[in-house]
Order: C-alpha cells, then structure tokens, then sequence
C-alpha cells in the first residue's frame, strides 16, 4: 500500500498545515476546499511558513520550492479521489464530516484509504458511512502542524493491519512520532487537554479568578507553555465546545459537561483568534482580556 498522493479535504487550519508537511516530505498534495477563496488564502499561508522555516534554517530555499511544486488546489471531489490517500480536515461537525465522505465516495480508487482529522469523533461511526471501512482511520495531527510531533492514529473496529501500518509508515516519513489511542471520544490528547480548558472556563464563570490570572497562573505555577484560555482561543472555542460536547454525551459522565460560559462565547461568535475575539480580543497590537 505505497502512499504516493495525498488529498486533503478542507483548507483551513489544520487543511493547510496537513498540505505543508506532506509536500514539504515529498508527496504529492491535492487540497480541496468547496470555497476556493479558502484554498487560495491556505495556499499563500503554506508559502509564508514556508518560508519562516527557511529563514530559521529548519529548511533550504530549494525545499521550499520543492514543496510549493508539489502542491495543487481542487474544488472538485473527483480531482481529490485519485489519490493514494485522502484525510478529511474539515469543522469538528460529524455531520459536515459524513456528506463530505459521500460526496467523495464515488470517486475513489478502490485501494484508496480513507482518513479523518476529527480530534473526538468516533472513527468507526464515520468508517460505517463508506464503502471501506477496513481502509479507513483516524489521524489526527496536532495544531500548528509543521511544529507538532505528534499524531494520534486512531483505528476503527474494522480498520485493517495494512491501513494501520501504511500510515504509520506515512507519520515516520513525515518525521512525526506515533501515539496509538483506542476509539474513545476524543482519543488521548483532547480527552485530557479539553477537560482541563473547560474546567479553566469554569473558574472563570465561577469568579475563581479573572482571564489573565488564571492563565498566568498555569503558567507560571504548572510550567504551561500556554495559559489554558489563551489555549481555547487558539485551538478555537467552537471547536472546545465541539471536543465537551462528544465527551458528555459519548461518555455520559456528567463531569463532561460543557461550561455555560464557553457555550455563551460560541453562540456570540467569539471564537477565538480565528474571529478576532474570544477569551481575549486580538483586534490591536497585543491581545486583552474580553472580561
């Protein structure tokens, strides 16, 4: 099952950082979007980060070039059908997830494996939507994807020996490392990361501290790279929301259950640095505290 093609369905952040390092690896990227303004903006970010790793000496100019050789756009299913291998990176929504795999079955190769981003969704209820679930897996890259090592590989209960090993070898030569979760709702980062995020939006609710202290606080007290709001923001708060949503109702455990408050952001559309306001508002020069 030699992987040489890969397409990637959907351009947006996660999209274009899957695009980036398998191009810049050596394969060859098709990337669809059904908003073509949204692949030519992921296009032109692949060349900027690109080129920061260039002037980081992490890569040469003549990879960089390489890499953007490799790399073409498509708002067809069937362009992206003929590759090897195809991952889904569209909205953290089963149900977006299930009509794009529709939309694409018909035109797949038959030996074609089937891959999700999804950081929660079960992977054998998606893999029971196609005609393939022994070739069908979870692979799940961390954000931003260029800088992260890891990826989740999540099998289905159908999913086959090759399939798994095909992307195991993939993640390798991606010089990413491995982590093998079973097919529980949001596997094992997002299953210990995303609680943590909304317990931290509880205190907020709560009046346990403000968004700087709480964030500070981890930081400065647990060693946390990130404070776990400003975390949200990046990550996206519709997607936190998404991520507490499957864990409560998947697990049905009530300690599951997602914080009012992050509810309340999402519904203003206050969705983080994506949308320019979340936790904190980004609109100037340096980020401020929405509360």
């Amino acid at each position: 099952m030699a992987i040489q093609s890969v397409g990637v369905i959907g351009a947006g952040q996660m999209g274009n950082g899957i695009a980036h390092v398998f191009a810049l690896a050596g394969y060859d990227v098709v990337i669809q979007d059904v908003n073509p303004q949204a692949v030519e903006k992921a296009l032109s970010l692949i060349d900027r980060n690109l080129e920061r790793q260039v002037s980081r000496d992490k890569i040469s100019a003549q990879d960089k070039a390489a890499a953007l050789t490799r790399i073409s756009s498509a708002t067809d299913p069937a362009q992206v059908g003929r590759c090897d291998l195809v991952i889904e990176a569209a909205t953290e929504n089963e149900a977006v997830k299930i009509k794009i795999f529709e939309a694409l079955l018909p035109h797949l190769k038959p030996a074609t494996i089937l891959a999700s981003n999804t950081s929660s969704i079960s992977i054998t209820r998606l893999a029971g939507r196609t005609d393939r679930p022994e070739r069908f897996i979870g692979v799940h890259f961390m954000n931003p994807v260029p800088v992260m090592q890891l990826v989740e590989l999540i099998r289905g209960i159908a999913t086959d020996d090759a399939t798994y090993d095909a992307l195991v070898e993939v993640v390798a030569r991606l010089g990413k490392t491995v982590a093998t979760a079973e097919d529980f709702p949001a596997f094992i980062v997002n299953r210990i990361l995303v609680p943590m995020i909304n317990e931290a939006v509880y205190a907020l609710h709560e009046g346990v501290g403000d968004i700087r202290s709480i964030d500070e606080s981890m930081k400065l007290g647990a060693n946390h790279p990130m404070g776990p709001l400003e975390l949200a923001d990046f990550i996206g708060l519709d997607t936190c929301l998404s991520i507490m949503n499957v864990l409560h109702e998947g697990l049905g455990d009530t300690k599951y259950r997602p914080c009012p408050l992050l509810a309340k952001y999402v519904a203003a559309g206050w969705l983080g640095r994506k949308s320019g306001r979340g936790f904190y508002d980004y609109g100037g020069d340096t980020p401020v505290p929405t509360r």
